[in-house]
């Protein structure tokens, strides 16, 4: 019961540490300090129950956990945690934070649910069930945003065209101004993003312990990084160049028919996926 009780903390903190690399992605592109803040205190917590965890490891076994490959793998984890706090606290260098806790957050995923570091075989295989639970709901929950934010683009482009065709009317005044429907489908984009992220790194991991024989040119897998590249490239050129407007409205509604044809048809034409054991 004990064992079983630990997992579900490690889980927690995956959990946790998703959140707080969701929120320092917001934090990287806007440098949002109340992101940062409530990011860092999440990731401060996280630091703590990995320490406690490390200490009970290490009064169970009496010698520092860096023996074996499972026990240098969370050990790394908490120095790149460590690492990152006190970079957040001293240097406030957000380029490094973001992607030293998006490598802290894979290395984590890896001891968490790697099977073979537990003794009991169901537990083993409960583990990577409950993987490609967290992988599948994270992913839906990524292309939910990047559906709200279609729809935010398309009301965009409607009242665009109303707007430019002079056609005054309840139908015109229904709808949100240019510039909060622009935002919005903006802002779930940056929250859809970081998610796809997360969700392809447990799927990544996944797929090794499961299908270790998968080929990376799969299309399903091969179609998640495209849906990941092209929305990427939403956000570089709207943050870094200053692209606006219908151009950009236009571009997310082209990304978001990747998103369909992503999940309709190239998940139809994997060799993988949509099954499970």
């Amino acid at each position: 019961m004990f064992d079983i009780y630990m997992t579900r903390l490690h889980e927690l903190t995956v959990v946790l540490y998703a959140l707080c690399v969701l929120l320092y992605f917001i934090d990287f592109l806007h440098n949002n300090r109340k992101a940062n803040r409530v990011a860092f205190w999440l990731l401060a917590f996280v630091w703590i129950l990995q320490t406690v965890f490390l200490f009970l490891y290490m009064k169970n076994t009496g010698r520092f956990p860096v023996l074996t490959i499972f026990e240098g793998l969370y050990f790394y984890a908490w120095v790149l945690i460590t690492l990152s706090l006190g970079i957040n606290r001293l240097l406030r260098v957000d380029f490094i934070v973001f992607f030293t806790n998006v490598l802290g957050f894979v290395i984590m995923a890896i001891h968490t649910f790697a099977p073979v570091q537990y003794e009991s075989e169901v537990m083993a295989q409960q583990l990577v069930s409950e993987l490609l639970l967290i992988h599948i709901t994270v992913a839906i929950l990524s292309y939910g945003a990047f559906s709200l934010s279609f729809v935010f683009s398309l009301l965009y482009l409607i009242q665009y065209d109303l707007l430019k065709r002079k056609k005054w009317g309840s139908r015109l005044l229904r709808i949100a101004d240019l510039s909060k429907l622009e935002h919005m489908s903006y802002v779930l984009n940056v929250i859809g993003v970081p998610m796809l992220i997360i969700s392809l790194i447990l799927g990544t991991q996944w797929a090794y312990i499961k299908v270790p024989d998968m080929h990376w040119y799969d299309a399903k897998v091969i179609g998640s990084f495209i849906v990941l590249g092209v929305y990427s490239v939403y956000l570089y050129v709207r943050v870094a160049r200053g692209f606006s407007g219908k151009s950009l409205a236009l571009w997310n509604l082209a990304s978001f028919l990747i998103v369909l044809i992503n999940f309709f048809l190239f998940g139809r034409l994997s060799s993988f996926h949509f099954w499970s054991s």
